[in-house]
């Protein structure tokens, strides 16, 4: 016989509602998200060389910035529009706790046993100044979200999995996002402290050529390496 006590803890048991599971994370856009927030502070220390490419001079974040182009662009070809709009959102924390803890590391003072010439070395990589401070979240934001837009509108209404087509997208939306991000960029950080029209040029025509050369086939390499990573859960 069921006392009224286990019947009622049966109805009790019925009416609470069960949590649905929580949906596993893709392994690529696991992977891709670590690699990513990496790309966004890493991309500011590489810009104090300029490196030369043939004819070309070219400031080196870049590098570090066209990997970002391309993981943006992988993930809204697997993952919609909006997670790669998101993945760009969320990129801000790493980049804003890199300048926080770059702050207090400068601030603090440096040990006695460590030489001038090192401490010289460390603050004139790392102190940035306001306006270059301000510039790089700036181009940051607005390139990267309109190289996910640009990318993403000229998919059209089909799959966009042709690996042509996926390679002329990424290399036009890649081209003119950071076409973009260098007008932003060396508007924000220089204008009224030197001519800038002929940094401006430079900067464009290696970001362009650097786009068209390398950004097609390392989407293409990743949308690959993503399926691979997808064949497992996380």
């Amino acid at each position: 016989m069921i006392s009224l006590n286990s019947h009622a803890a049966m109805n009790d048991t019925a009416s609470t509602p069960i949590a649905a599971p929580t949906p596993a994370i893709p392994r690529s856009l696991f992977v891709f998200a670590l690699i990513y927030g990496g790309m966004t502070v890493i991309a500011g220390v590489l810009g104090f060389k300029q490196v030369a490419l043939g004819p070309l001079a070219v400031e080196a974040g870049i590098f570090a910035f066209l990997m970002l182009v391309v993981l943006s662009s992988t993930v809204a070809q697997l993952h919609g529009q909006a997670v790669a709009n998101r993945m760009v959102f969320w990129g801000f924390l790493p980049l804003a706790g890199s300048v926080a803890l770059i702050g207090l590391v400068l601030f603090l003072p440096a040990s006695e046993g460590m030489t001038p010439d090192r401490v010289a070395a460390f603050d004139l990589v790392l102190s940035n100044n306001m306006r270059i401070m301000a510039a790089g979240p700036i181009a940051y934001g607005v390139s990267l979200i309109l190289n996910v837009w640009i990318f993403q509108k000229l998919r059209g209404s089909g799959d966009g999995s042709s690996s042509f087509g996926l390679m002329a997208r990424g290399a036009i939306a890649s081209a003119l996002s950071q076409s973009v991000d260098t007008l932003i960029f060396v508007s924000v950080a220089f204008y009224g402290v030197f001519e800038i029209g002929p940094l401006l040029v430079g900067q464009m025509l290696a970001k362009v050529v650097l786009s068209l050369v390398l950004v097609p086939f390392l989407i293409t390499l990743f949308v690959t390496w993503a399926k691979k990573l997808d064949e497992k859960p996380l």
